[in-house]
C-alpha cells in the first residue's frame, strides 16, 4: 500500500499545507478527511501564496483527484469562492469532488456559532464559522448531507424543517432575529447547478484506489491537541484530526493506513483560548510571532507563541502512531542565543512526563525546560542536512530522540522547494 496521512502534532498551524503540497506531487488522490473552513492552509509556489480553507492542500496538483471526504463539514458557498480564486489564478478545479456523505454547513450554523459564543460564559475562542453547531447537528442526526442537495425540492423541505427549529432557538433562547427561509432558498438555488455535478459516492472510490495500489494522501485540519477526545478539552475542535480520524472521516480501515507523517513546528503556537504551558507572554514571544509571521490564515488573529512543547509532540505520536516527522519553521529560530524545549510539566511539585487530562491541572503547570545553544547562520537557502549549523543539528537530534520517531524532512522556508530531505517518506 502507498497510503499516507499527514497530521498536525501541536495545535495546528504547523505548516501541514506545505507538506501535503510537497507529498501530493506523487499522489494519485488527495482526501481531506475532517474539519471545515475554520482551518487555513497556506501553500507557497514560486513565491505566490495560496490560502486554502476547505480544499485539500494538494489541490494545486491538477493530475490528482481531490476529494472532500465524508468527515468534512463543508460550506458550499466558501467552497465555490475558493474554487473561483484558484480559477482566477489560471488553475483547474475539474478534479475536485465532494462526498455525498459530507455534511452541509448551513448559514444558520454560522449564525448559531456567533450567538452561542457571545452568550457563553465559557468562551472557547471559535472562528465562528459554524463548525461546532454543524457537527452537533450531525451527531444529533438532524444535519443535511450533500446527497440531499441533489433533489432541490427535497432539499427545500429539509431546509424548512431545520430552519423552523433553528429559528425557535434563535428567538426564544438567544432573543435574536430569525433567519429568512425564502432568502436562504434563493441563495442555494443559485449554486445548485455548480455544486451537484461534483457530488459523488467517494468511499468506494478511495478504497478502490488503495486496493489498486495507487498513492492516496489523506490530510486533515487542526492537530492532535485540538482533537475532540484527546486535546485540551473543551478548547478543541469538533472532530478528530488524528490518523484515527481517517478511518471514520474517509471510510477506510486502519489496516489500510501505511505512513503517518507528523508535522512539528520548531516552536509552539496556538489560537483561541485554553492552557498553553510554554507560552511566552513577553518580548521573546513577540519576537517569535513577528519573525514567524504567526497570524491566522483564516482569521488574521495573532497566534500565541511559545517554546516547543515536546510532551505535546510525544502525546501526538502516541495517538497517531507516527512513522515520520517533518520539522517546519526552524529557520524562524535563527538569531536566538538560546532555544528551549519543554520536557516535563511540574504540577504541585510533581513532574509529569505525559499530559494530564484535567485542564485545570495543565493550566497551572510549569515547564521543565531543556536548553540549547542557538545559531546565527541563515539556513533558509540550505538544501542538505550536512550544511546545517551544529547547534541546529543538536536541536533536531534531541527532538528525534525524545519523541522516538525519525525526522525525515526539515522545512527551512515557506516555498515548496525550501526543504532538506533526510529520509524518503514512503
Amino acid at each position: 500500500m502507498k497510503s499516507q496521512v499527514v497530521v498536525g502534532t501541536q495545535w495546528g498551524d504547523e505548516g501541514k499545507g506545505k507538506i501535503v503540497d510537497v507529498l501530493a506531487e506523487k499522489a494519485d488522490m488527495i482526501v481531506r478527511f475532517q474539519g471545515g473552513d475554520n482551518a487555513g492552509h497556506t501553500v507557497v509556489v514560486n513565491g505566490k501564496k495560496h490560502v486554502l480553507h476547505l480544499l485539500p492542500s494538494g489541490v494545486l496538483h491538477e493530475d490528482a483527484i481531490c476529494i472532500i471526504g465524508p468527515g468534512v463539514v463543508c460550506n458550499p458557498f466558501v467552497l465555490l469562492e475558493e474554487m473561483k480564486t484558484l480559477e482566477a489564478s489560471g488553475l483547474s478545479t475539474d478534479h475536485i469532488i465532494i462526498s455525498d456523505r459530507a455534511q452541509m454547513l448551513m448559514p444558520y450554523h454560522k449564525y448559531q456559532d456567533k450567538l452561542e459564543e457571545e452568550a457563553s460564559g465559557n468562551r472557547i475562542g471559535t472562528t465562528q464559522r459554524g463548525i461546532g453547531p454543524c457537527c452537533a447537528d450531525k451527531y444529533a442526526r438532524t444535519g443535511i448531507r450533500f446527497h440531499e442537495f441533489i433533489n432541490f425540492e427535497t432539499f427545500k423541505e429539509r431546509l424548512k424543517e431545520c430552519l423552523t427549529f433553528k429559528n425557535k432557538l434563535f428567538t426564544k433562547v438567544y432573543g435574536a432575529d430569525p433567519m429568512d427561509y425564502e432568502e436562504m432558498v434563493a441563495s442555494f438555488e443559485k449554486i445548485h447547478d455548480l455544486i451537484v455535478p461534483r457530488i459523488k459516492e467517494t468511499t468506494h472510490m478511495v478504497n478502490a484506489a488503495i486496493d489498486e495500489n495507487k498513492r492516496v494522501l489523506f490530510e486533515g485540519a487542526q492537530a492532535a491537541m485540538l482533537d475532540i477526545n484527546y486535546g485540551t478539552y473543551p478548547f478543541v475542535t469538533s472532530s478528530s484530526p488524528t490518523a484515527g480520524g481517517v478511518t471514520t472521516g474517509a471510510g477506510v480501515a486502519p489496516s489500510k493506513i501505511k505512513t503517518v507523517v507528523g508535522v512539528v513546528k520548531a516552536y509552539s503556537t496556538r489560537v483561541g483560548e485554553g492552557p498553553f504551558v510554554t507560552e511566552l507572554l513577553d518580548e521573546q514571544g513577540d519576537w517569535i510571532r513577528e519573525h514567524g509571521f504567526e497570524y491566522g490564515a483564516t482569521t488574521g488573529r495573532p497566534r500565541r507563541c511559545g517554546w516547543l512543547d515536546l510532551l505535546v509532540v510525544k502525546h501526538a505520536n502516541m495517538m497517531n502512531g507516527l512513522t515520520d516527522i517533518v520539522i517546519t519553521k526552524i529557520d524562524v529560530l535563527t538569531g536566538l542565543d538560546t532555544i528551549k524545549a519543554c520536557v516535563g510539566y511540574e504540577i504541585d511539585g510533581k513532574v509529569y512526563d505525559y499530559i494530564p487530562s484535567d485542564q485545570a491541572d495543565v493550566a497551572k503547570a510549569k515547564s521543565v525546560y531543556k536548553e540549547f545553544k542557538g545559531w546565527t547562520e541563515d539556513i533558509s537557502k540550505m538544501s542538505k542536512y550536512e550544511e546545517l549549523p551544529q547547534a541546529a543539528k543538536d536541536y533536531l537530534a534531541f527532538i528525534e530522540d525524545f519523541v522516538g520517531v525519525r525526522i525525515s524532512m526539515v522545512s527551512v522556508g515557506p516555498d515548496r522547494v525550501n526543504n532538506i530531505y533526510i529520509h524518503e517518506i514512503d
